[in-house]
């Protein structure tokens, strides 16, 4: 058993998603930064595998009932940057495919299990995807529960 630990810790190690999921936030690519932020918080790409990150590429021209289309290149440089700093597991849909939205993955549906459906509708909060509602440094990735009453770190 003992003989694989070091295995495991070269094979962790070794992984950009593994180093952005244990603590350390992924060196943020610009381009990424304002084309996803001038919409909506540059979700930390460690919040979905990079299949999911392919997806939501791929899927730009009805961006969630939005033409987020950007050129080709800057395209390749965000997807390049989301697949090499995308969280570990791999996730399905029920239908198989890859989870496009963080709302419906189980990490945020279990963070966010006691928040009431209420909430979401608020007009302060409209959405489970306005991070910034409740998390002040969403848009740093920080995550802390310091907006909602809770304590915490980033998760």
């Amino acid at each position: 058993m003992t003989r694989w630990i070091p295995v495991t810790m070269f094979l962790l190690s070794a992984s950009p998603a593994f180093a952005a999921a244990g603590g350390q936030k992924a060196q943020a690519s610009p381009v990424w930064r304002e084309e996803c932020s001038s919409c909506h918080v540059a979700y930390p790409p460690r919040l979905l595998p990079a299949d999911s990150w392919r997806a939501v590429m791929a899927g730009l021209k009805t961006h969630f009932g939005t033409d987020a289309s950007v050129d080709a290149k800057t395209a390749s440089d965000i997807e390049r940057f989301l697949v090499a700093n995308a969280g570990m597991r791999p996730l399905r849909s029920m239908d198989g495919t890859p989870p496009l939205r963080i709302t419906t993955t189980p990490w945020f549906l279990r963070e966010h299990d006691e928040v009431p459906a209420s909430t979401w509708k608020s007009a302060k909060v409209k959405s489970a995807s306005n991070c910034t509602a409740c998390h002040a440094g969403a848009e740093g990735d920080n995550f802390s529960d310091d907006s909602s009453g809770r304590s915490g770190g980033r998760r």
